[in-house]
C-alpha cells in the first residue's frame, strides 16, 4: 500500500499504471470485448476491390488484409504479448538473479567462470542473438519466450552481481559467518532480501523491452506464427498496406509504443520508491 500511495502520487506513474492496467484488463476479457473472432474472415470486411474496410461504426479500428476486424485482432494480440513479457522477463530475472548472486557470492573459479560467461553473452547482440536462436527453433510463442529468456538475463546478472560483491562485506554478513551461520542461511535469509527490490525494479522495467523484442521477432516472421495474433506480426501482415491502409501500421504500432512508454514509467517509479539513493536521477 506504501509503494501504491507513493506511485499514485506521481503524475507519471500514475499515467502508466492506468495504462499497464487498462492492457491487462481488455487481453483478459477479451473474449468479452472482441466484437468478432479475432481469426473469423468476414465477407462484408473488405471493399469490393479486395482491400481492407476503414475504421468506421462496425469495424472500429478497420480490418486487415483478411477481412478480420483489426480490434478483436488487437485485444486478441495483447494476450500473447504480455504472456511473452510476463514469462519470458519472470525467466530472465530469476535466471540473472540466480548467476548473480552464485558469482557474486562464490567468487573463486566458479564466480570468475560464470561472471566470464555473462560478459560474453553480453557481447554479442541482443537482437541478433535471438534472431539466431528463433531461426533454429520452430516459432511458437513458448519458444518465443524462452528466446527471449535467454538474451535478456545478462543484464540483471551483472547489476546484482555488483550488488552481491558489496553486500558480502558488510558488517552484517561478517559477523552472520563469524556466528557459523551457513551458505543456505546467508543467501536466503540476508542477501536475496536485500536484492529483491532490484529484481522488481528490472522485472517491470523489462516487460518493456520484451514487448518490443517479441514484436520485433515477430515483425520479422520469425516470431509468434499467425494465425495467432500479436502486435507484431499484426503489423508484419499489413506492411504491404502502409500506404494504402496506414491503420494496420501505425494503430498497432501506437499499442506497441503506449504499452512499452506506461511499463517503463511504472519501473521508473518503483525504483525511485524502493531504491532511493536513485531519486532524481534520470
Amino acid at each position: 500500500m506504501r509503494i501504491l500511495k507513493s506511485m499514485i502520487r506521481q503524475p507519471s506513474a500514475l499515467f502508466g499504471l492506468a495504462i499497464v492496467a487498462l492492457v491487462i484488463f481488455m487481453a483478459i476479457a477479451a473474449p468479452l470485448i472482441a466484437p468478432y473472432n479475432p481469426d473469423e474472415q468476414m465477407f462484408d470486411g473488405l471493399t469490393l476491390e479486395g482491400a481492407p474496410m476503414a475504421p468506421s461504426a462496425q469495424f472500429l479500428l478497420g480490418t486487415d488484409t483478411l477481412g478480420r476486424d483489426l480490434f478483436s485482432r488487437l485485444l486478441y494480440g495483447a494476450r500473447t504479448s504480455l504472456i511473452i513479457g510476463l514469462v519470458a522477463n519472470g525467466i530472465a530475472v530469476t535466471i540473472g538473479l540466480l548467476i548473480g548472486i552464485l558469482s557474486g557470492y562464490m567468487r573463486g573459479l566458479i564466480g570468475n567462470a560464470l561472471m566470464r560467461f555473462t560478459d560474453l553473452m553480453m557481447a554479442f547482440p541482443a537482437l541478433l542473438l535471438a534472431i539466431v536462436l528463433a531461426a533454429l527453433l520452430r516459432p511458437s510463442l513458448w519458444i518465443v519466450a524462452m528466446v527471449i529468456a535467454l538474451v535478456n538475463w545478462v543484464q540483471v546478472a551483472r547489476i546484482v552481481y555488483t550488488e552481491t560483491r558489496g553486500l558480502v562485506e558488510r558488517d552484517f554478513i561478517l559477523a552472520e559467518r563469524s556466528l557459523g551461520a551457513g551458505h543456505i542461511r546467508i543467501l536466503f535469509h540476508h542477501i536475496l532480501p536485500h536484492l529483491m527490490p532490484t529484481a522488481i525494479v528490472w522485472g517491470t522495467l523489462g516487460i518493456a523491452t520484451t514487448v518490443l523484442l517479441e514484436a520485433t521477432l515477430s515483425f520479422l516472421g520469425i516470431g509468434v506464427q499467425p494465425p495467432t495474433p500479436s502486435w507484431g506480426n499484426i503489423i508484419f501482415e499489413s506492411q504491404s498496406y502502409f500506404q494504402a491502409a496506414p491503420w494496420l501500421v501505425f494503430i498497432p504500432g501506437a499499442v506497441i509504443l503506449l504499452t512499452a512508454l506506461s511499463f517503463n514509467l511504472v519501473g521508473d517509479a518503483l525504483r525511485d520508491i524502493l531504491d532511493p539513493t536513485q531519486r532524481g536521477r534520470g
